[in-house]
C-alpha cells in the first residue's frame, strides 16, 4: 500500500500531514471495571469521568460516580496499563486532582437540586486511606489544583433541574468558586475562600453556574458559568480579574436535522455555552463548546483573558468527525459532535490542545506553536471521552470515557492511552474526502467488493442507521489512510430509495452493483435483492422467495458476491427452518431466477450468538466471515473462513440442504487488538483483490451506542 504525505486539503489535514512526522497514537485501554473491589460482580456498571495522574506520570487516579469511588491505574509500563483497584468516598465524585501523593476529591452530596452540599475527600495514593476535609458550600463540579501547589479551586455549581420548568435559569441556590489554601498538614479548611460570582453574567446573572476550573502558573483560576455563557478570571486571592461573555457561534454548511442522513447543509447560530476550559498560556484560555439548554457551538475556541476572541475552529471540528466516519447523526438537532473536554500540554517544544468530542467519541489533537492552531491529528477514544491528562514528561496522554455499555452488551467503560510517537498516524484507518464544500458523510459501513479492473478500488455500503441515503462508497485503498472518493446515492424514482437496510454489495460486472437488503417486519423492510446501474437507480428488485421466509426473522442477508451468474447470499443467523448451528447461504441464478442453498456450519458461541457477515470470491474459493456479537474481552470468535467453490452446489430450498466444509484462514481478533483498543464487535465487510490481498472493514453503527471507530485493513496474499 501507498503512504500519502499529503493529501489534500479536501481530506483530513491531520492525517495527511503527520503521514511523516510525529503523532500521537493510542498504546493501550484499560477497562476500569477491572478496578472492581473483589467478589463484586463483575457486570457492575463502572465509568472513568475525570482523570489525573501523580506528579511522575506513572498512576492514574479517575472518579468513578456509580461506584462512589476513586480508581487507579498502574501505567509504570503505558503500554500494559495494571489495576490499581479503587477507594470508596462519602458520595458521588464528580471530579479529582492530585497533588503531592495525594487525590483531593470534589464530592457531592447533595439531598436535592434546592439543598445541595458537598465535601472535599483526600485519599492516599499509596495506601488508599481515604480522609475527610473541608465541606463544600453547595454541589461541586471541577477541581483543580494551582501548579504551585499552593491551593485549590472548586466550582461550586448547583446545577439545575433540567426537569423544573425546561431547566431555564435561574434556579436557586446560586453557584460560586470555591478556594482551599494548603497548609503545613494540607488543606486549610479555616480560610476558605467563597468567591461570589453573582451579577457578572448576562445570563441569569444571580445564578451563576460554575462548571470548569483551570489554574495557571501565576495562580489564576478561569472558570465557566455554562449554562450562564460566561468566562471569569479570578486571581488567587479572590479578586475577579476579569469576566466576560462566551459569544455566539454563527456556523454554516453544518447538520441541523436528525433524518438518517448526513446532510451538511444547515446553518445555526448558537452561544457557545462552554464546559472545559485550560489555559494554553498565561493570558490565554481555550473553551470547548459544547452547550446547554440555549447552545451547543460545537466549537473549540481561544480567548485572551480579557475577552477578546483569538480563535475557533468553525467547521473544522465537525468535519474532521465527518471525514473519520465519527459524526453522530443522532445529535444532529442538539449539539452536534459535542466538545466537551480538554486537556493541554508541552511536548518538546510544541503545545498541544486536546479536545474531546463527548458525542463523536474522539479526540482531535492541535498544534498551538504557530499563529493559529493546526489540527494535527486525531485518535479514536472510548465511548463519550469525558476527561484528559496530558503527561508531556512521559509524551503520553490518557482519556477517561465515561459510558459502560455492558448491561446491553456493550462496551464498558476504558482509560486509554496514547503515546507521542516518531511515526505516521496510527488512526483514523479511512476517511473521506469532500463533495463540493463538504465532506462525504459516512458511518456504518457493512458489505465491501473489489473492483477487478481498478487494482486498489473498492465498494462499500451503509446499513440502515442511515435509513434516508443508502449509499455506495467508492474507496482508494492505494492511500495511507484508504479515502472514500465519492458517495453515490441509492434511488428509486429520483429520491434516496427507502425501506432498504443494505449489508452486501458485488459489481454486477456491467457497470451496476448487486445489493443485498437484510429485512425487518418490524420497520417494513422486506428481505430482497436490489440491482442498481452505474447511477445508483434501482432497476430490479428481487424478493426472497416465500419457501425462504417461512423460517423468516430479521437477521437475514449480510453479505452478497457474484460468481458467474450465481448470486451467493450470507446469511446472517439461524433461522426457523435451520438446524441449530447451521446458517444458510443462499443463491440466486441471474439468468433463470431460482433459488437454492447450502447450509454452513457455525462454530459455537461461548456468549451471545454466532453468524456471518460478507463473502468474497478469488480463485476457487469463497472466503467468508463469521463472528460472535461480543465485544471487549467477551469477543471470542471473528474469523475469516474459506469454502471450495465447487462445494457451492446449491439444492432447492424446499428440501434438505447440504452441509459444506469449512477452512480457518485467518482470526481477526489479533487484529483488533492490534489497534490498542478494544476487540470490536461487528466486523462485517470482506473483499479481495486480483492478487488476493483482503480487506476488511468494522461497522460502527454510525457512533450510535458505539466508539464510532472503523477498523479498515488490509491482509496481504490471504486468497494466496
Amino acid at each position: 500500500m501507498k503512504t500519502t504525505s499529503l493529501v489534500t486539503a479536501a481530506l483530513l489535514c491531520a492525517v495527511a500531514g503527520q503521514a511523516e512526522a510525529e503523532a500521537f497514537n493510542r498504546i493501550a485501554s484499560f477497562p476500569v471495571a477491572l478496578n472492581l473491589p473483589e467478589g463484586t460482580d463483575p457486570s457492575t456498571e463502572t465509568s472513568a469521568e475525570i482523570i489525573a495522574a501523580t506528579a511522575d506520570g506513572m498512576t492514574l487516579v479517575y472518579s468513578d460516580s456509580p461506584n462512589q469511588s476513586v480508581g487507579f491505574v498502574d501505567i509504570s509500563d503505558p503500554a500494559n496499563p495494571k489495576a490499581g483497584g479503587s477507594a470508596g468516598v462519602l458520595g458521588e465524585p464528580t471530579s479529582v486532582t492530585v497533588r503531592d501523593g495525594i487525590a483531593y476529591v470534589a464530592v457531592n452530596l447533595s439531598e436535592s437540586y434546592t439543598n445541595p452540599s458537598g465535601l472535599l475527600q483526600l485519599v492516599d495514593i499509596r495506601t488508599r486511606e481515604v480522609s475527610e476535609s473541608c465541606d463544600l458550600p453547595g454541589q461541586p463540579d471541577s477541581i483543580a489544583v494551582a501548579p504551585d501547589g499552593s491551593f485549590l479551586a472548586v466550582a461550586i455549581e448547583n446545577e439545575r433541574d433540567e426537569d423544573f420548568e425546561d431547566g431555564v435559569i435561574p434556579q436557586m441556590p446560586p453557584g460560586s468558586l470555591v478556594l482551599v489554601p494548603f497548609g503545613a498538614d494540607g488543606p486549610d479548611c479555616d480560610r476558605v475562600n467563597v468567591v461570589d460570582l453573582t451579577g457578572l453574567a448576562e445570563v441569569a446573572p444571580e445564578d451563576p453556574e460554575p462548571e470548569f476550573v483551570s489554574i495557571n502558573a501565576a495562580g489564576d483560576i478561569a472558570v465557566t458559568l455554562q449554562e450562564n455563557n460566561h468566562i471569569v478570571i479570578v486571581g488567587a486571592d479572590g479578586t475577579v480579574k476579569s469576566h466576560f461573555s462566551a459569544g455566539t457561534v454563527a456556523l454554516d454548511g453544518v447538520d441541523t436535522e436528525e433524518e438518517g442522513a448526513l446532510t451538511f447543509s444547515g446553518s445555526i447560530e448558537m452561544k457557545r455555552e462552554p464546559d472545559a476550559i485550560v489555559w494554553v498560556s498565561e493570558d490565554r484560555v481555550a473553551i470547548a463548546n459544547e452547550g446547554d439548554y440555549e447552545g451547543g457551538g460545537r466549537t473549540v475556541s481561544i480567548f485572551e483573558r480579557d475577552g477578546t476572541l483569538v480563535w475557533d475552529s468553525g467547521t473544522e471540528l465537525e468535519y474532521a468527525l465527518a471525514r473519520a466516519g465519527h459524526y453522530p447523526e443522532k445529535r444532529s438537532e442538539n449539539k452536534g459532535g459535542e466538545p466537551e473536554g480538554l486537556a493541554f500540554g508541552t511536548y518538546g517544544d510544541t503545545p498541544y490542545l486536546f479536545v474531546l468530542s463527548e458525542r463523536g467519541s474522539l479526540v482531535a489533537v492541535y498544534d498551538l506553536s504557530g499563529e493559529t492552531p493546526v489540527l494535527s491529528g486525531i485518535v479514536p477514544s472510548g465511548i463519550a471521552p469525558e476527561g484528559a491528562v496530558a503527561i508531556p514528561s512521559r509524551g503520553l496522554l490518557a482519556t477517561a470515557n465515561e459510558a459502560d455499555l455492558g448491561e446491553d452488551g456493550g462496551a464498558r467503560s476504558h482509560v486509554m492511552i496514547y503515546a507521542l510517537e516518531d511515526a505516521a498516524p496510527v488512526y483514523p484507518t479511512i476517511v473521506s474526502a469532500s463533495q463540493g464544500a463538504t465532506p462525504i458523510g459516512w458511518g456504518a459501513l457493512s458489505g465491501l467488493d473489489a473492483d477487478p479492473a481498478a487494482p486498489g478500488t473498492l465498494y462499500a455500503v451503509n446499513d440502515s442507521f442511515y435509513k434516508s441515503q443508502p449509499t455506495i462508497f467508492t474507496i482508494d485503498a492505494t492511500q495511507t489512510p484508504a479515502v472514500i472518493t465519492r458517495a453515490l446515492p441509492v434511488t428509486r424514482d429520483g429520491a434516496p430509495a427507502d425501506h432498504l437496510d443494505l449489508e452486501g454489495v458485488t459489481l454486477d460486472g456491467e457497470g451496476g452493483f448487486w445489493l443485498a437488503s437484510e429485512g425487518n417486519d418490524d420497520k417494513d423492510v422486506p428481505h430482497q435483492l436490489v440491482h442498481v446501474d452505474d447511477d445508483g437507480v434501482i432497476i430490479e428488485t428481487v424478493p426472497f422467495p416465500d419457501v425462504l421466509l417461512e423460517g423468516e426473522t430479521r437477521f437475514g442477508a449480510e453479505g452478497v458476491e457474484m460468481v458467474g451468474d450465481t448470486l451467493w447470499i450470507t446469511m446472517q443467523r439461524e433461522w426457523g427452518d435451520d438446524p441449530t448451528g447451521m446458517v444458510k447461504l443462499v443463491s440466486y441464478d441471474t439468468t433463470d431466477g431460482t433459488w437454492g442453498g447450502v447450509h454452513y456450519p457455525l462454530d459455537k458461541a461461548e456468549s451471545g450468538w454466532m453468524g456471518l457477515s460478507d463473502i468474497a470470491v478469488h480463485g476457487d474459493r469463497a472466503f467468508i466471515i463469521e463472528r460472535d456479537n461480543q465485544i471487549g474481552g467477551a469477543a471470542k470468535v471473528k474469523r475469516i473462513y474459506s469454502v471450495a467453490l465447487n462445494a457451492l452446489r446449491p439444492a432447492p430450498l424446499e428440501g434438505e440442504l447440504p452441509e459444506i466444509d469449512k477452512t480457518l484462514a485467518r482470526d481477526l481478533i489479533p487484529d483488533l487488538k492490534s489497534f490498542n483498543g478494544y476487540a470490536v464487535d461487528k466486523v462485517e465487510g470482506l473483499a479481495i483483490t486480483a492478487d488476493g490481498t483482503a480487506y476488511v472493514v468494522t461497522d460502527n453503527d454510525g457512533v450510535d451506542d458505539s466508539s464510532g471507530e472503523t477498523f479498515f485493513w488490509a491482509i496481504p496474499n490471504l486468497a494466496n
